[in-house]
């Protein structure tokens, strides 16, 4: 094997750069409307992971990851495991990897899988969620993620997002 064939890229190619720009302008709106919302409400809309989130639903839309399916249930379902856990099992270090290992497999098995929602589990316990943490920020910033990404990816592409609700 030559030196220049393992030093080329197997990597796909960069999207064009309008394609970025889309992306740019679905992720300021979805993360701008969280931030927003929680600082006219009070209430917390936005978390960590709803970065990660945006990645996916205007990165790569087209990913099983990406989907409405994954990004509100993926969300709902880690973050409902993180708080059973807390409160059945308390915040030590055990019951976080717990949390995590828990939450991959309830995903893979509901076909809910959303990477981002993996580290829900660990900031619950973590922080100590109440179990109002399950609508604001998560169901809640999940919805408004989700939309925004209906929006721009259908500005983008027409009738492109989501591949399916369910």
């Amino acid at each position: 094997m030559s030196i220049s064939r393992l030093l080329k890229s197997q990597a796909p190619a960069a999207p064009s750069l309008s394609y970025s720009l889309v992306s740019f302008i679905g992720t300021l709106i979805a993360i701008g409307s969280t931030g927003w919302l929680s600082h006219a409400s009070g209430t917390p809309w936005l978390m960590a992971a709803f970065g990660a989130s945006c990645v996916l639903a205007f990165g790569v839309p087209d990913s099983p990851l990406a989907q409405p399916r994954s990004i509100i249930g993926g969300h709902l379902l880690s973050t409902l495991v993180g708080l059973v856990l807390l409160n059945g099992l308390g915040n030590a270090w055990w019951v976080g990897a717990l949390g995590v290992a828990l939450a991959l497999v309830l995903m893979q098995q509901t076909r809910t899988l959303h990477a981002p929602a993996g580290a829900n589990p660990l900031v619950v316990i973590a922080a100590g969620a109440s179990w109002t943490y399950l609508l604001t920020p998560v169901l809640a910033g999940s919805v408004v993620i989700v939309a925004v990404a209906w929006l721009v990816n259908n500005a983008r592409h027409r009738n492109s997002y989501p591949k399916y609700w369910l």
